[in-house]
């Protein structure tokens, strides 16, 4: 199994996915005796089963289905964040993703530690966090608590953070999920006005949503799951 690799030679796509399958073990808590004996095993579940995809630099990629389909399983195997169980991905250029926007966060380290900490995760230099440090702080809006560790944050300050860091990475892949939308109204819309700055960019994006009026309008590439796999795939002129 090769989970992640780069595209060697110059070219067009971004993303590249051969037969790619997640496997999920679901161990059943506490099971009796008569369920073991009958069952003899755990559980498995398939999140993805034999997806094939091509995603060119700059496309704008939406991934649309019904819960439970593999929607952000898909977007987590791509971003790095878990291994997919076979199938190869090969990718061309630095990836940032919102899904999982703590993980590159230490408890007892105060804001500014963190910010080093997570901006090197995610591919930055220590040069290039120094120039945009002022940046990060400002748009995540954690006021004095930049110089207090992060335990004391609440999860709405380390998401702001934490998203802030990322898209001053300067990605050239980024993944979007559609867990922001459990933030608060006002950095919702500060968020929304940032990615569509990315969107004129020219940024290789993905977004899982079920927004499919913002999907329809602003990607060129619809990616229906259903299953596990690849269900319908739509192609625009945009």
């Amino acid at each position: 199994m090769n989970r992640k690799s780069k595209i060697n030679e110059k070219g067009s796509i971004a993303i590249r996915l051969k037969n790619v399958s997640k496997k999920y073990i679901i161990h059943h808590q506490k099971p009796t005796l008569v369920e073991k004996i009958i069952n003899g095993k755990d559980e498995e579940f398939w999140a993805l089963k034999n997806v094939n995809m091509e995603i060119n630099k700059g496309e704008k990629v939406g991934i649309i289905g019904p819960n439970g389909s593999g929607k952000t399983t898909l977007l987590k195997i791509i971003a790095g964040i878990t291994s997919q169980t076979s199938g190869k991905i090969i990718t061309d250029g630095k990836i940032v993703s919102l899904i999982d926007l703590e993980a590159g966060f230490h408890p007892d380290l105060i804001g500014e530690q963190n910010i080093y900490l997570n901006g090197m995760v995610l591919g930055m230099s220590k040069l290039e966090i120094k120039d945009k440090i002022s940046q990060i702080i400002d748009f995540a809006d954690i006021g004095q608590f930049i110089d207090v560790p992060m335990f004391t944050y609440s999860e709405g300050m380390k998401l702001r953070l934490g998203f802030s860091v990322a898209v001053h990475a300067d990605p050239d892949i980024l993944i979007l999920d559609e867990s922001m939308n459990a933030w608060d109204i006002d950095f919702q819309k500060k968020a929304q006005k940032k990615i569509e700055e990315f969107f004129k960019m020219g940024k290789t994006i993905l977004i899982v949503t079920h927004w499919l009026d913002f999907v329809r309008k602003n990607c060129n590439k619809v990616i229906t799951l259903e299953k596990g796999r690849i269900s319908k795939l739509e192609i625009s002129g945009k």
